[in-house]
């Protein structure tokens, strides 16, 4: 997968891909980032790559000409998908990042100031994305998310294949809990099914777990999953437990 990030602060992407798990995947060439700014494709002599907005108000627009130019430098595929960093766009959840994460490659253009010459959205025809529903001074750190949470998708970058499939939010609900050594600790216990060597019941133990927990803390997607496919088995672990 390649990652191609239009941005006024490259360094931002650069540095925020230099660690972990992102890092590892680019040395093992699972993935590829390349960071572009616009300030080196502007004509004006000053690499201003903003202007004021007609009609008047407040704050400065990013202009065509640098973003466009700097856009048409990105060599493209056959699967490549431009997406626009924007607190207008369509939020962005799991099964976005699982559809992007099918993709070769991956253009992410990122705003700053008061937002794009709407032009800039029509040439490109990038879909507009918004990591939640408040705003912040620019595109580059929901970029990272973005990043982030697809790369860790791509089969061969998590260690175990399975982790990503038993995420939250991989099928609607949010994880079960875990726990590690010491058995005990400050007179908290670890569930003692976990110490059972039943995987059928562990396995059954935390499916019950991410469905009370999904419905406490986030009842919206308990209520979307209830009314979805429910299969035998979940539907079997819900009757149980009267939670359905």
């Amino acid at each position: 997968m390649k990652f191609d990030v239009l941005s006024l602060f490259p360094e931002v992407i650069e540095s925020g891909c230099n660690f972990s798990i992102i890092k590892r995947a680019a040395s093992q060439g699972i993935i590829s980032i390349n960071a572009i700014n616009p300030r080196d494709y502007t004509l004006d002599k000053h690499r201003k790559t903003d202007d004021t907005p007609y009609g008047g108000g407040a704050g400065m627009l990013l202009s065509c000409q640098p973003y466009i130019d700097a856009y048409n430098s990105i060599s493209k595929n056959s699967n490549t998908k431009t997406i626009i960093m924007s607190p207008k766009g369509k939020k962005y959840d799991q099964n976005m990042a699982l559809k992007l994460s099918e993709l070769n490659q991956l253009i992410i253009i990122c705003g700053h100031y008061e937002g794009f010459d709407e032009r800039i959205i029509e040439i490109t025809q990038g879909e507009e994305i918004s990591i939640g529903d408040f705003v912040m001074t620019g595109g580059e750190y929901p970029a990272l998310c973005i990043i982030d949470s697809i790369t860790r998708l791509i089969k061969g970058v998590l260690g175990d294949d399975e982790s990503a499939e038993y995420d939250s939010h991989s099928d609607g609900l949010l994880e079960y809990p875990h726990y590690t050594k010491p058995r005990e600790y400050m007179g908290l216990s670890v569930p003692e099914i976990l110490l059972s060597g039943n995987h059928e019941k562990i396995k059954e133990w935390r499916r019950l777990q991410q469905f009370i927990i999904t419905k406490e803390k986030r009842p919206d997607l308990f209520e979307k999953f209830l009314n979805g496919k429910i299969d035998e088995y979940d539907k079997k672990i819900l009757k149980k437990n009267n939670l359905i």
